[in-house]
């Protein structure tokens, strides 16, 4: 359906796509850019071991880019976040929460 003076119609906006869990790895999306690595910690320990938490920002100023990756204990571990994890508003945000691409898609910048 396209609207008459050539505008296209409104939209949602893009969701990212729901990746498997198929590594203890998790992609944290939608960040608050307050949230730091130790909140990431306490707000995944509820659900499981937490191994690792990094919230990815820029070089050149170290602010956050609004996403993170958050390594859980076990695949089964991650899976459990992701289902009492996502969506879940977390520091005035909706998180989106799926698993981690596997290492080789990562673009670092």
């Amino acid at each position: 359906m396209t609207a008459r003076n050539g505008a296209q119609p409104s939209r949602s906006p893009r969701k990212p796509e729901a990746v498997e869990v198929t590594s203890p790895r998790l992609y944290v999306g939608n960040l608050s850019f307050d949230a730091t690595e130790s909140d990431l910690f306490e707000l995944f320990n509820g659900v499981g071991q937490v191994q690792n938490a990094e919230v990815v920002s820029y070089r050149h100023n170290q602010r956050s880019k609004g996403f993170a990756f958050v390594q859980m204990q076990t695949i089964e571990e991650a899976k459990r976040a992701v289902q009492e994890l996502h969506d879940k508003e977390f520091l005035g945000r909706r998180l989106v929460v799926s698993g981690a691409k596997s290492s080789e898609h990562q673009v670092r910048s």
